[in-house]
């Protein structure tokens, strides 16, 4: 290893602490449950990427994804926890549509 991979490496290990900390916070904030889970779904596919950079022959564009699959994943979570407290409305009954009394 030359010094370029052990500052990636650095690198790697401190985002992905600072992913965990900061995905944990706003999942508190939004009270989704479960937040250290999601921090972990967000923090821990960052860390595969970056291994996978640094020991593995895969494509960047691999690479890229894998590292952005946790954080989007949090981020769809976030939208749906988000969006029916922005709507109002009451839950839906099975059989109706919304907005449909």
């Amino acid at each position: 290893m030359d010094g370029f991979d052990v500052a990636v490496g650095a690198f790697g290990l401190s985002g992905t602490a600072a992913i965990f900390v900061l995905t944990h916070r706003d999942a508190i904030r939004q009270e989704i449950s479960r937040p250290q889970l999601w921090a972990a779904v967000a923090a821990i596919p960052f860390l595969l990427g970056i291994g996978l950079y640094l020991f593995a022959p895969a494509p960047m564009t691999g690479v890229i994804m894998t590292a952005n699959t946790g954080i989007v994943l949090y981020t769809f979570e976030r939208e749906i926890a988000n969006e029916s407290d922005e709507d109002g409305d009451e839950s839906v009954e099975p059989g109706t549509l919304p907005g449909q009394k």
